[in-house]
């Protein structure tokens, strides 16, 4: 038994160490290429930020050596590519602008880590959490009311209330409240997925089941989904919503619940869009970004220019105007990429996420129980979601959105809540693996393979 084990963790871990060093390898490539389209000489800010990559990088790969021997190779190297290019193209803003985001956001990325790391080695089992729902329901609701809270709130930042200061470090606990939204979704899901998939009642043309058990979950999500509206912060709104439409219909098979999704979202959508003044303005932008391109259309026409200029191969590191497109670092960090690497540079970048979600939902599929699979399902699909929402603002697919691109975007709060999510899908992954490695004798030889 124990053979089997040693040979495939131990293959694992030598296969994330090499995609680690070409991750840390790349971007410290990209920085130096960036800091000589200033300089001749060697860039002090690309050996800091290689060296603080390699550091974070190896510790964080001793910890889930450690803590996770088993688990999928491909999550932390992929994380660490997607943050070291995010560092690179915040220090490229950063050199536009006169802004010294970088720094901190190197300091934010070892908090990341170190918090990866401790999540590994604090939750030693995944289906432990499972026993917490209605604690991270609570969780989820006290973290999204705190920027309301006198003394912690930062004020109205950008059209929005989401940050609270902490300890002099400004925070948004939104983003936690996304991950602890799905583990208690899923914790819910996996205990009355039977009752929730049996419909016994008929509300116009679809069944749906009783009350007595789909309240619960209603009540939760729709508390979350009014604070977020309150607190202006829709485009979380709109995460949480979709996450929590594939988490039903994942955990019970039954169309009727996208069903019913699609005409809460219409319903919700012509809500939204009447009472908020600025849900009218991004819509109207996006329809028409030339008619008001000075003001309200600046952004995303800015955004499509630089896309535009990009082209094929882009302009070359340092060679763009990211000073140009308003919240360069934070919103439009992807309109930077495809402006200096061009729609290769761009497209790269977009199957990096691509295989992140892919390799979330290979976890999912192979997860051992049903609430692992559930969690990985929400989490992958909390990512993808947030993933295109940005993208797609940034190209005119949907209606622009003020939200971060994962692990790339400047931003602590982004960064923390992405690796902590990126613990549990190694969490969940190790789990399976070593339940079908401890299953070894009593399952086929290629099953036990896989």
């Amino acid at each position: 038994m124990s053979a089997p084990s040693a040979v495939s963790s131990d293959g694992a871990r030598a296969r994330e160490a090499r995609l680690l060093a070409g991750a840390v390898v790349i971007t410290a490539f990209a920085a130096i290429l960036l800091g000589w389209s200033e300089s001749p000489d060697l860039p002090p800010a690309a050996i800091v930020t290689g060296l603080v990559l390699a550091v974070t990088a190896v510790v964080a790969h001793l910890a889930v050596r450690a803590a996770a021997p088993h688990s999928d190779p491909t999550l932390l190297p992929i994380a660490f590519l997607l943050n070291g290019l995010g560092l690179v193209f915040v220090r490229r803003v950063d050199m536009a602008t006169g802004s010294d985001l970088a720094a901190t956001q190197t300091v934010w990325t070892v908090v990341a880590v170190a918090l990866l790391c401790a999540a590994l080695l604090f939750v030693r089992r995944i289906d432990g959490l499972a026993r917490f729902q209605y604690t991270f329901g609570l969780l989820t609701l006290v973290l999204l009311l705190l920027p309301l809270v006198p003394g912690l709130t930062a004020g109205i930042i950008n059209g929005a209330r989401l940050w609270v200061d902490l300890f002099g470090m400004r925070f948004q606990p939104g983003e936690i409240a996304k991950l602890t939204m799905v583990v208690f979704l899923a914790a819910y899901l996996e205990r009355n997925r039977a009752l929730l998939s049996v419909a016994t009642q008929r509300v116009g043309p679809v069944l749906l089941p009783a009350a007595r058990h789909l309240a619960p979950l209603f009540v939760a999500v729709m508390l979350s989904l009014v604070i977020m509206a309150g607190l202006r912060d829709l485009g979380s709104a709109l995460l949480f919503f979709g996450t929590f439409v594939a988490l039903l219909y994942v955990a019970t098979g039954r169309m009727a619940y996208p069903a019913v999704g699609a005409v809460f979202f219409a319903v919700g959508a012509f809500v939204v869009y009447n009472l908020f003044g600025h849900v009218r303005v991004r819509v109207r932008i996006w329809l028409d970004p030339w008619a008001d391109v000075a003001d309200a259309g600046y952004q995303l026409a800015q955004s499509l220019f630089a896309l535009g200029t990009g082209g094929l191969t882009g302009t070359g590191l340092g060679a763009g105007r990211p000073q140009d497109v308003p919240f360069s670092a934070t919103d439009a960090i992807f309109v930077v990429i495809g402006e200096e690497l061009g729609l290769l540079g761009a497209t790269a970048v977009l199957l990096l996420y691509l295989l992140l979600v892919v390799r979330g939902y290979r976890i999912a599929q192979t997860a051992k129980d049903e609430f692992s699979t559930l969690l990985a399902t929400g989490l992958t699909t909390l990512l993808a979601f947030q993933t295109f929402v940005i993208i797609g603002g940034l190209t005119r697919l949907v209606p622009l959105t003020g939200i971060t691109l994962p692990f790339v975007s400047y931003g602590g709060s982004s960064l923390l809540s992405n690796y902590l999510l990126v613990a549990l899908l190694l969490r969940i992954s190790d789990d399976s693996r070593r339940s079908a490695l401890g299953s070894a004798p009593r399952t086929s030889p290629a099953k036990a393979r896989r």
